[in-house]
Parts: C-alpha cells; sequence; structure tokens
C-alpha cells in the first residue's frame, strides 16, 4: 500500500487558529484533490503513474519550500506551482500528467501541509 493511502478516510477539519482565506481555499483545494486522487488510484491502470506523479510533485515541492514551512508559505507556492509542476512532469515523462496535474499537485499540497509548523487537522 502507497503511503498516501494510508491517509485515506481521515478528513481534515480546517480549523486552524489564524488563517487566511486564501490559506482556507487552498487547503479546499487540496483537500478535494486527494479525495480525488484517491478515488482515481482505485483503478489498478491508473495508480502506478498517479502514485508517481505524486512522487515527481512531492520531491520538487520539497526542493523549493524545504522541511521548514509554514501553511501561508505553503499557499504562496500552491500560486506558482503550476508552472514547476508541469515542468517537473514533463522532463521526466511522466505518463498522462497533463490530464492530471491539478490532481496531482493538489493531492502532493495536501500530503505536504501536514508537515508545516501550524498545521492542524
Amino acid at each position: 500500500m502507497a503511503a498516501w493511502q494510508v491517509l485515506l478516510g481521515r478528513r481534515s477539519r480546517l480549523s486552524c487558529g489564524l488563517v487566511t482565506g486564501d490559506v482556507v481555499s487552498a487547503r479546499l483545494d487540496w483537500e478535494e484533490a486527494y479525495r480525488r486522487l484517491a478515488e482515481s488510484a482505485r483503478d489498478a491502470a491508473a495508480e502506478e503513474a498517479l502514485v508517481f506523479q505524486l512522487e515527481v510533485v512531492t520531491s520538487e515541492l520539497r526542493k523549493r519550500i524545504g522541511g521548514t514551512f509554514t501553511l501561508h508559505e505553503l499557499a504562496d507556492e500552491y500560486a506558482r506551482a503550476d508552472v514547476w509542476a508541469r515542468d517537473a512532469l514533463a522532463e521526466l515523462g511522466a505518463p498522462g500528467w497533463p490530464r492530471t496535474l491539478a490532481l496531482v499537485e493538489g493531492a502532493a499540497f495536501h500530503l505536504y501541509s501536514r508537515g508545516a509548523v501550524d498545521y492542524a487537522p
């Protein structure tokens, strides 16, 4: 079972103390993308490609934001992610990435957000 599958069934509540509207909106986008990714990955034919794409985007995200970050910093990076995520997936020849870019991108941010210093479920 993939690491991201362990989190299936867990719903995050957006109950952080002081968060801005853009952070709340981004977290809702990320959660929805993660839910849709989990549904799509139930198809065995799609699962391998989705997991590969998720790993590529997560690796690039780790390079860009590091290990110590806030949800606001993560939301700021999310606003720029379309360009670098597209480039990273295209460079590695990830199969099917044009159809799944937004889905994989949002899911990667959802999973990565759990490492934010101000993360609260």
